[in-house]
């Protein structure tokens, strides 16, 4: 009987680029940091290993994928959803996009809305300690709220940093730019005093929708504000669990916030900053009570003269906003 190899460390930092190979085409569950998949197979992370200059094989890959828990399981045909047939494209397309600007003085941020939360006496998964029972409402119903909660975040891949704003009233396409305006004068600018260009990964849908001309309106405005290129790339439609700001911010805010009633919307802020790896990852939390309009119409010649420019490839998912001089 042959007995199985075990994990030959050809370089001490083989789980460092073994990580760096896979975190592009991971995804994960906003609600579970313990659960994350790669759509990768071991023969292409051998060969990318061996690109990088190491003959890593199969055998060991699946090794390494076991070590950091990426579980192999069988697929179960319960969800029903549809595939746009340019997705392998688009994949290919931000990796590129985020190889060019790794190597830049640009900053790549992945943006996305979690789960809105009610404020007020109801019932949250998870547990606590504390010195006597919690009771809370039996149903949690909107008209018993004391108000709503809309986390929006903004995941900076190269700082491993997360800036958390929560909005109490819509989420609007004015909502996330206003979201990415302080971003920007609160931390991006100072930490990328050289920036000539924005990466922003997104999902398709939501207050970034890739179809809505609000968005791109309240997107040229906001390049216009800070001066800086803003370019896009959407994750194509039922791929969002591969943004990055999905699996490795909202499941350590998911962690930082369970098993307690949120009461005021002062608590989740206090909780979300310490939502902190072992990793390095660092949260900020600010709250924004600003009162958003929702059906906002696009202002008339807009569409007729949009200064969006849109990629000659996918430009449904790709395009770019330029500062316009006033």
């Amino acid at each position: 009987m042959v007995e199985k190899k075990k994990i030959i460390d050809t370089t001490e930092n083989i789980d460092e680029i073994f990580l760096d190979i896979v975190k592009d085409s991971t995804a994960g569950d906003p609600m579970n940091e313990d659960v994350k998949w790669t759509n990768l197979s071991l023969k292409e992370i051998s060969k990318r290993f061996i690109d990088k200059g190491l003959h890593v094989y199969e055998h060991t890959v699946k090794q390494l994928l076991k070590k950091h828990k990426f579980a192999e399981r069988k697929m179960q045909k319960t969800v029903s959803l549809k595939e746009n047939k340019d997705r392998n494209a688009q994949f290919e397309r931000i990796f590129e996009l985020r190889e060019q600007y790794a190597n830049s003085d640009n900053p790549i941020i992945s943006i996305d809305v979690k789960k809105k939360e009610l404020i007020g006496n109801f019932y949250r998964e998870g547990t606590t300690y504390c010195t006597e029972a919690i009771n809370v409402y039996d149903h949690d119903f909107l008209s018993f709220a004391e108000g709503i909660i809309i986390p929006h975040g903004i995941y900076d891949l190269k700082r491993n940093e997360a800036f958390v704003t929560l909005g109490t009233t819509k989420d609007t396409g004015e909502f996330c730019c206003d979201c990415l305006v302080d971003w920007w004068n609160e931390y991006g600018k100072k930490q990328y005093p050289n920036a000539t260009s924005i990466l922003i990964l997104a999902d398709g849908g939501g207050s970034n929708s890739s179809r809505h001309y609000i968005f791109k309106q309240d997107l040229q405005n906001l390049a216009n504000l800070i001066g800086i290129e803003i370019r896009i790339a959407h994750y194509p439609p039922y791929t969002s669990k591969y943004n990055p700001i999905e699996h490795r911010v909202f499941c350590h805010v998911t962690k930082a916030l369970k098993g307690v009633v949120f009461r005021s919307i002062e608590i989740v802020n206090d909780l979300v900053k310490k939502a902190k790896t072992s990793t390095g990852l660092n949260v900020f939390s600010k709250i924004n009570n600003k009162i958003y309009e929702t059906k906002r119409e696009v202002k008339e010649g807009f569409k007729e003269n949009m200064p969006i420019l849109f990629d000659e490839i996918l430009g449904k998912w790709n395009y770019r906003a330029i500062p316009q001089k006033n």
